[in-house]
């Protein structure tokens, strides 16, 4: 039986020949292939570029697995995930709860596995993972014994890919709250009902920084269960925790309460309208941190959401006590590092401060960066003194 194939021009093979993963469906010549099929990847002249996952249905077409001419099989995707999870053992130390599989850095196109204790969240966002998803959770049962794994699947990228959105429990049992230590903290994470699989791993370094250098009245918007806020409340007189999510301020006070935390106070407000009441009344701060959402979805997004990362940095400078730490963050891939600069530049210059910039910050190291792929660099933290 003639093995599935596609036929990639000119332009999306220069694209993985320098190292992309990925061939968008302009690029497709043709195909001889089924949504979900490991295909072989040829250029027009017949040369084999590789073996990756096809999707009917995302402007994502390709997902280039490997450049090789062998099989991606069970052996294949067993070997990666092992060696994936080899990486994290030489880098997250004894940190309970981290990413242990992150896509395409991984040669895992479309494959996320987070680790949270003895549990598992897996997410399949491709036709091609999705129809393989218990060959993976029989390989993560033989690699990690796990005591339960959670699907995730409920990332709207997966509708893209014509999958439908579902959380559910795969295999064993899984408690509603699953507690874990966070350096000296007890966090607890909800993997069913949580924010993304369950908490905000990618900040996990980034929290243990911020807390070197909080001090006096904080102010943490976006707040989400407390990650940042309880990372620093040893370090200052006070900090104030503003998420627009009830249920999330109601983790992070059940958070406080278990690590017996009393100085932080919760507010259910919108940040933005926050900030502007603050100024407008001269509130004022020693630190304050902001790690919205992603405000940029796609590439029609941007242009908004250079502004609303524009609005909070310059409210924030502008309540900020001369000295003041500023600890802002945008996981919109779709925000370079340069531009992120730049509305950092325009806010500081427009409320009058000059701003320095005393740490340049990335997620955490169990979610790699690959190189020859911007889009697996996402996430920026500047650390910044506002004189």
């Amino acid at each position: 039986m003639r093995e599935p194939e596609v036929v990639i021009n000119h332009h999306g093979a220069s694209r993985l020949l320098a190292g992309h993963l990925w061939v968008y469906r302009s690029d497709i010549r043709s195909a001889s292939a089924q949504g979900g099929d490991v295909v072989c990847v040829r250029d027009e002249r017949g040369r084999l570029l590789g073996r990756a996952f096809y999707s009917d249905r995302s402007e994502i077409c390709l997902r280039l697995v490997t450049r090789e001419d062998v099989p991606v099989d069970r052996t294949l995707l067993r070997a990666r995930i092992a060696r994936a999870a080899e990486l994290r053992r030489s880098i997250v130390g004894d940190a309970p709860a981290y990413r242990l599989v992150y896509g395409e850095s991984d040669q895992l196109p479309s494959l996320i596995v987070d680790r949270y204790g003895d549990y598992l969240v897996l997410q399949t966002l491709s036709q091609a993972t999705e129809r393989r998803k218990q060959e993976l959770v029989e390989i993560l049962l033989e690699l990690f014994a796990p005591r339960g794994i959670v699907e995730r699947n409920d990332p709207k990228v997966r509708l893209l890919e014509g999958l439908d959105q579902r959380v559910a429990l795969l295999w064993g049992t899984v408690p509603e709250e699953v507690v874990l230590r966070e350096g000296p903290l007890e966090m607890a994470y909800d993997l069913f009902h949580g924010q993304k699989t369950g908490g905000f791993l990618d900040q996990r370094e980034n929290r243990r920084v911020a807390a070197g250098y909080a001090r006096g009245q904080a102010l943490d918007c976006f707040a989400g269960t407390g990650g940042f806020t309880l990372a620093i409340a040893s370090r200052c007189s006070a900090v104030e925790a503003v998420d627009l999510s009830p249920e999330a301020l109601k983790m992070l006070t059940r958070n406080a309460e278990r690590n017996r935390v009393e100085n932080v106070s919760v507010r259910e407000a919108n940040a933005f309208d926050l900030l502007r009441q603050y100024d407008d009344s001269g509130r004022r701060f020693d630190c304050i941190i902001l790690d919205p959402p992603a405000f940029a979805k796609n590439k029609q997004n941007i242009p908004a959401a250079y502004r609303g990362y524009k609005e909070i940095n310059l409210r924030s400078l502008k309540i900020l006590r001369p000295g003041g730490i500023l600890i802002t963050c945008s996981c919109s891939h779709h925000i370079s590092e340069s531009m992120f600069w730049q509305i950092l530049h325009e806010a500081s210059r427009d409320a009058g401060r000059h701003l320095i910039i005393l740490e340049k910050r990335t997620q955490s190291s169990d979610h790699p960066i690959l190189v020859s792929m911007p889009e697996t660099y996402y996430l920026k933290c500047f650390i910044c003194s506002a004189l």
